[in-house]
Formats: C-alpha cells, structure tokens, sequence
C-alpha cells in the first residue's frame, strides 16, 4: 500500500509541476499578447500620422521651382564657365530620342561658383528609368568643362516639365526623329 501511496503523490507532485509550467506558459503568453495590442496600437498610431499627411516619393525634395516663363534654360545669355558647361550639355542626348537635354528643356538651371558646378535639371516623368544614367551624363558633362572642378546635379519637379520647354531646335530633332510637336 505505501508503493500506492507513492505512486498517487508522485503523480499529484508531476500535476502541480504540470499545472505551474501551464501557469508559466499563460503569463508568457498574456506578456506576448499584450505586447503584440501594444505595437498594433504604435501601427495604428503611425498609420493616422502618415494618412494625415501628403505622400510624398521618398526620393524627391518637393519644393516650387523657378517660373516657367523663364524655361527653356539654353545658356543663350550664359557667359565664362556656365556658357562651358552649357556647351557640355548640349552633347548630352537623351537616351531614348536623338535630342540635346538642353534642347528636350530639361535643364533648368547652371551655376559655378568657385570651381563647383550646379546643375538644376527635371526629366519628362518622375518614373523615368533613364532617371540615375541621365543625372550622371549631365553631371559628367558639367565636370568636363573648362574651370569645373567639381559637379553635382539638383533633380526638381517644379516646374514639371512638358513639350513648350522643349526648344525650337529640339523640335525640329524631334520632328525628323519622327515625333509629332
């Protein structure tokens, strides 16, 4: 009989050590779910943040750009280094079309000061793939010219771009490359 009595508090002591891993295992998984409501609330949070706001391409600085009025930007009044990189720029065709980016009127601007080149440039739409092989033709073409010593190429979108910036020259080549302007 006392093997019997044994054997029932063996098995009562593997219940309670049975029942207190179950306790355990409860509280971990309450702990989990309630971490789990607390970053569905940070979600939710954040969520309402960003709808409140304008969703902007994470790539792109927006800001209002220069009048339209005084685009095309071809260096016609440009003088020393900036008229040297316009010339530059000129020989930088757009990939898809046999046409100047200065001609297409996607550059918008050119400044040098002190050796730097700044070129201030949009492309046709904001998906363009020719986007990273474009800005560095332009900014390769700005750093060859004479007095550059360094080059770098601003991408705006405003003013957004569309076929009256494209120069009388530029359609021209357009019209011979067989696009109707």
């Amino acid at each position: 009989m006392s093997d019997d009595r044994e054997t029932v508090e063996a098995a009562l002591e593997d219940d309670e050590t049975a029942l207190e891993d179950d306790e355990t295992a409860q509280d971990e998984i309450e702990a989990a779910d309630d971490e789990i409501e607390s970053a569905q609330d940070e979600i939710e949070s954040a969520l309402e943040a960003v709808a409140s706001e304008p969703s902007y391409c994470t790539y792109t600085e927006y800001r209002e750009g220069i009048e339209v009025a005084d685009l095309p930007a071809t260096g016609a009044d440009a003088e020393g280094v900036e008229a040297a990189v316009f010339e530059q720029l000129y020989g930088v065709e757009d990939p898809e079309m046999p046409i100047s980016v200065v001609d297409l009127g996607l550059i918008y601007d050119v400044s040098v000061v002190d050796g730097h080149a700044t070129v201030t440039m949009t492309l046709t739409y904001t998906g363009c793939p020719a986007r990273d092989y474009l800005q560095e033709d332009v900014r390769l073409a700005a750093a060859r010219a004479e007095g550059v010593d360094t080059a770098e190429v601003e991408l705006v979108w405003s003013p957004e771009w569309s076929l009256e910036m494209v120069t009388e020259a530029g359609k021209a080549d357009l019209r011979e490359f067989g696009v109707s302007v």
